[in-house]
């Protein structure tokens, strides 16, 4: 039976990607987004298999509206992706509290109303997946990246919890994290950079200058990654976590590296603060 797709974040960057492997797989994909003309080319190609349905993710109850109403026009949903999103740069002290709960309604808020949406109906079925893309920088942080960093390890947090509800269900929670990809987001017109103070020049500028400068060059490729995905969801036993590109899998393997040198180093004063010790 072929499978009922709801993408977010759909017209462009791996959500485009992701909904193009799943046409190419015999699916069926609603595939949402705010600008939906641009995904007129898709619906015109593939018009049994695309529907374009006008979504702010951060409008939650325009959010139950849709999932409900793909629901209605399709039977069910097998696989939401929740993939819309937007890059950041900008230190911690330089994001007002305004774009920092802004960003967070998109990259958190929305991607849980979306998820408690779809859950009824796919604990109903007793199955379905739930795809959340994360970012290596849901894993660790670096300068410039504190606040979309924060907004990925919030997702990752509930999503891990999820995963653990819902497999009773027959649910799947599959946490996505990409290094760089070919993509828009970090096209000088869709990267958002926080108004810079000169305090952090040394330590953000050179990532408020970098991604910019390298868009266009990125490693990874888009149509690979989402390939990746539909492996990964394909699998007897899926990972919970699916990091993406070679930077990723370098830059994570590093991390939990260092995190485990430091939690070896500070073990005994760690092991030290209960009763009796």
């Amino acid at each position: 039976m072929n499978k009922v797709w709801l993408v977010t974040g759909a017209s462009k960057g791996l959500g485009r990607a992701i909904t193009e492997a799943a046409v190419a797989a015999g699916d069926i994909v609603v595939a949402a987004a705010r600008r939906t003309e641009l995904l007129d080319d898709l619906v015109a190609a593939h018009p049994d298999q695309v529907e374009a349905l006008s979504l702010d993710v951060t409008d939650i109850a325009a959010v139950q509206a849709a999932v409900d109403g793909v629901v209605a026009r399709h039977g069910r949903i097998d696989i939401l992706v929740n993939n819309a999103g937007r890059g950041t740069v900008g230190a911690v002290e330089e994001a007002t509290d305004a774009e920092l709960r802004s960003l967070m309604d998109l990259h958190f808020f929305g991607p849980a109303a979306l998820t408690r949406a779809a859950l009824p109906h796919m604990r109903h079925r007793r199955s379905g997946a739930i795809v959340q893309l994360s970012s290596m920088g849901g894993r660790f942080s670096f300068p410039g990246v504190g606040a979309y960093s924060a907004t990925k390890f919030a997702l990752e947090g509930l999503s891990e919890a999820l995963a653990a509800e819902v497999a009773p269900h027959g649910i799947r929670v599959l946490i996505v994290e990409p290094g760089a990809f070919r993509t828009t987001f970090a096209d000088a017109g869709s990267l958002q950079q926080y108004a810079a103070l000169d305090a952090y020049q040394d330590t953000v500028g050179p990532v408020r200058s970098g991604l910019p400068g390298g868009n266009g060059q990125e490693a990874g490729d888009p149509a690979k990654a989402a390939a990746a995905i539909l492996t990964a969801l394909d699998a007897d036993e899926p990972p919970l976590r699916l990091p993406l590109g070679n930077d990723a899998a370098d830059a994570i393997i590093d991390h939990l590296d260092r995190a485990g040198t430091e939690l070896r180093s500070w073990e005994k004063l760690t092991r030290s603060t209960d009763f009796g010790d």
